[in-house]
């Protein structure tokens, strides 16, 4: 049995999100599955270095499985390459040590959230930002983004059924830079909620925009209660960036 790392990105708009359900076929790693499965003649199940939710986009994600195969990993390569569709692609597929697991041997993550900051139309782009034309103060923004850096329960942070046995995370950036019209807003940590950088982003946004004082979101983490914290921002804008190891 030998053990291998796929490395992929993808655009989520038309998918239910990464992770395999019994209702359809529409998501990636069913996908990716089915493909994998015809290639090697056998079940291949893959496991992702997160699940994305529906409509998020991913420049990075990397995936482990595992097979019986005398085939190259730069031949499957090739072989994938040629069968995906062009909103999802292989960036790199290499033998793996055998204890290699994409989720549980990842260190570190980072997540970035476009905001496309403007009252014109980025008609290009409408997939991949969240429009919110609203004035921001940024500084503000970065001055309560650094109230929440550090290990914390983010249990406001999170959506409930979503919620897993610990909801304690670190957080180990957020930098906040605009690019002409658009803000993007990247956060570090070493593992992430459900819908934990959207509720983030949100929050982040009511601050900027005048609707919360900086200093509330402290009040928000330690309270525990979703409802204390701010928005969900929606899916289109977020990406998975970058997955360490």
């Amino acid at each position: 049995m030998r053990s291998f790392k796929l490395t992929l990105c993808y655009d989520g708009t038309r998918y239910r999100g990464w992770q395999r359900q019994g209702n359809t076929d529409n998501t990636m790693q069913a996908r990716l599955e089915a493909l994998l499965s015809r290639l090697l003649g056998q079940e291949i199940e893959l496991a992702a270095s997160g699940r994305t939710d529906a409509g998020v986009h991913a420049r990075r994600q990397v995936c482990s499985f595992h097979a019986e195969t005398a085939l190259s990993a730069d031949f499957m390569l090739t072989e994938l390459r040629k069968s995906l569709p062009e909103d999802i692609g292989a960036l790199a597929l290499e033998e793996a040590p055998p204890r290699f697991h994409a989720r549980l041997s990842c260190v570190e993550k980072t997540y970035v959230y476009r905001v496309w900051n403007s009252t014109e139309p980025n008609v290009f782009e409408r997939r991949y930002v969240y429009v919110f034309p609203q004035a921001l103060d940024t500084d503000a923004m970065r001055r309560a983004a650094s109230l929440l850096l550090g290990r914390h329960d983010f249990a406001a942070f999170c959506t409930a059924h979503g919620k897993k046995k610990s909801t304690v995370r670190e957080l180990r950036r957020v930098e906040i830079e605009r690019v002409g019209d658009e803000l993007r807003l990247a956060y570090t940590g070493d593992g992430f909620l459900y819908n934990m950088v959207r509720i983030l982003t949100g929050t982040l946004l009511e601050v900027g925009s005048g609707q919360r004082a900086p200093e509330s979101v402290r009040a928000a983490l330690e309270s525990l209660d979703r409802a204390r914290a701010g928005f969900t921002a929606p899916a289109q804008g977020l990406f998975l960036w970058d997955v360490r190891y």
